[in-house]
């Protein structure tokens, strides 16, 4: 168990790692971590774990006292690819300028399409406590920050074509994509795709955008070595010649921009996607490059898979793409989505949870904080649970007063959110300790009001009967009257959470003679089964519902009573 344990800690194994290369990289200088994100849309859950694995990774380095940095690259440099779902038309005037440089959507209060994009995913990292540096590759581009390593790679742009060469092979049919989360997922960075820089008059891995128009339909007809004169023509009918050591429009081919940058930033850890990973992709060849042309070794680079999504198809979410980081953080606390980052190695996929599901991972979350609390939490468990709930600058909120979050979703469906009802509610789960104040059950009390609201159809909510149901309770037979007389005597004595689930389960025992104590039999489980079923149509006209226990506290002894035709 201790073993299997220590194995499933993959973040203290990957900071073993990443130190032992650093020391021998760069002795005592700060380990470089990055993540490479495009704001070319919503940044996804997919793409979260591009965030998270780097992140896991510098926080464990910090932890042990080394300074660490996690660099985030924005790749708001990229071309504008293509209109998405929801934005006027009209934008596809943009289509091939920089991110920085196209109009936000609609309504934004943004400069530009980048900086919208990036504010929601900015806004969920501090939430999720992740810190990093962020460069704006808009910002490195254009100050010249890059010039020196343009103008080698240019120098160098034979050699590129001859490593770049060893991968090209002849282009197949792709496999059709036809699950959309798959597909958003699997966009990634809009640079991913691009071309690799070869023309018909040579190869050149450097792309200018053009200084008429602003976009990248441009093509490298010529350059000068001696006098890095570069001669361009555009699409749209401008051509002219620049000089690149002056020159600050444009970027290099995405396949020699990323290892540039691990040259660049020093970077010794940086994971990446699994279309990334295959033979010739980006990270593959920019592994020969960094070596061959920028006298760098390339980062310890693990491949992470695929991140589902779970009951997003009720999600009234306008974005029309994969939920965010903001979208689950309005359902779940940050360490619960830290920890189904944290508890599975990145080669791992897994699903988020947006449907009934969530309630379950709750459960899951609270049980193995009792075995934190308790002592009886596993080495690999352990560390999950720290990484999840604090970070090397501190823990992370949690809620103080921790009720199941099925229990407060139900709550929160029965009495439609109101404060008053639903401390009542509360203050009734536990009589002996009971919550005092709604705060003490936030935030998680708000996270399950946010999944009722967006999650539950209208025919899924709970709604309690105003009056009798007449019909039935006049077509009655005996045991079944007597079973609700046993329940409504009941009430009073039994009046909490846990008193009210001995009632509700030992009524049947009693009808069928059997002490309180016993053991399930298939015949006590279908005179149960029959017993609730009977309970939920008298209470709320269906055949199931919330567990019993939360509905009947929710619903008050007396209207109880009076539902139950006493």
């Amino acid at each position: 168990m201790v073993a299997q344990a220590i194995e499933a800690d993959w973040v203290a194994r990957f900071a073993d790692e990443v130190i032992a290369e650093a020391d021998k990289r760069a002795p005592g200088k700060p380990i470089v971590c990055a993540s490479g994100l495009s704001p070319s849309g919503p940044v996804h859950l997919g793409n979260q774990r591009e965030l998270m694995t780097p992140h896991l990774v510098a926080d464990e380095i910090r932890r042990r006292g080394r300074e660490a940095r996690h660099i985030l690259s924005w790749d708001d440099f990229d071309r504008f690819r293509k209109v998405p779902a929801g934005v006027d038309p009209s934008w596809a005037e943009h289509i091939g300028k920089p991110l920085t440089a196209v109009p936000a959507p609609e309504g934004s209060e943004y400069p530009n399409w980048a900086e919208h994009f990036k504010a929601p995913l900015t806004e969920a990292m501090t939430r999720l406590g992740i810190e990093v540096t962020p460069i704006s590759q808009t910002a490195m581009y254009t100050s010249g920050a890059y010039r020196a390593q343009i103008l080698h790679a240019m120098s160098q742009r034979a050699k590129i074509d001859e490593v770049l060469g060893r991968y090209r092979t002849k282009k197949k049919p792709g496999k059709e994509i036809t699950n959309p989360d798959e597909a958003a997922a699997a966009e990634g960075s809009g640079a991913a795709s691009e071309d690799d820089g070869g023309t018909a008059s040579g190869y050149y891995p450097y792309k200018p955008y053009c200084q008429d128009c602003g976009k990248d339909t441009t093509t490298v007809t010529a350059y000068d070595d001696a006098t890095t004169a570069l001669t361009y023509t555009c699409a749209c009918g401008h051509s002219e010649t620049v000089l690149l050591s002056e020159y600050n429009y444009g970027k290099l081919v995405w396949k020699v921009d990323w290892p540039m940058r691990w040259a660049y930033e020093g970077v010794v850890f940086e994971p990446s996607g699994v279309d990334h990973s295959s033979p010739g992709s980006s990270f593959v060849v920019g592994s020969q490059l960094v070596r061959e042309v920028f006298h760098a070794e390339p980062p310890i680079g693990p491949m992470y898979a695929f991140v589902g999504i779970k009951g997003m198809a009720k999600m009234s979410s306008s974005r029309g793409g994969v939920p965010t980081a903001a979208d689950a953080l309005e359902i779940m606390e940050p360490p619960l989505l830290r920890w189904l980052y944290a508890r599975r190695r990145p080669n791992q996929s897994f699903d988020i949870a947006f449907d009934q599901e969530v309630q379950r991972l709750y459960d899951e979350w609270d049980g193995l904080s009792t075995r934190v609390e308790n002592g009886t939490a596993t080495s690999g468990d352990l560390a999950a649970y720290g990484r999840s709930a604090s970070t090397a600058a501190g823990p992370l909120p949690l809620t103080p007063r921790a009720v199941p979050y099925r229990t407060l979703a139900s709550i929160v469906d029965i009495t439609t959110g109101n404060d008053d009802q639903t401390l009542r509610i509360l203050r009734d789960l536990d009589p002996a300790d009971p919550v005092k104040d709604l705060d003490e059950t936030r935030p998680r009390l708000d996270c399950a009001a946010n999944w009722v609201r967006t999650q539950l159809t209208p025919d899924e909510r709970t709604r309690v009967r105003e009056q009798p149901d007449t019909l039935l309770l006049d077509g009655l037979d005996d045991d079944q009257r007597t079973s609700l007389e046993k329940l409504r005597d009941g009430l009073d004595d039994h009046w909490s959470l846990d008193g009210l689930t001995t009632l509700v389960y030992g009524v049947p025992k009693q009808l069928l003679g059997l002490p309180a104590d016993v053991k399930p039999t298939p015949e006590l489980k279908v005179a149960q089964r029959s017993f609730f079923a009977l309970l939920y149509r008298l209470l709320i006209g269906k055949e199931t519902g919330p567990r019993l226990p939360t509905l009947l506290l929710a619903t008050g002894a007396d209207r109880v009573r009076l539902l139950l035709g006493g």
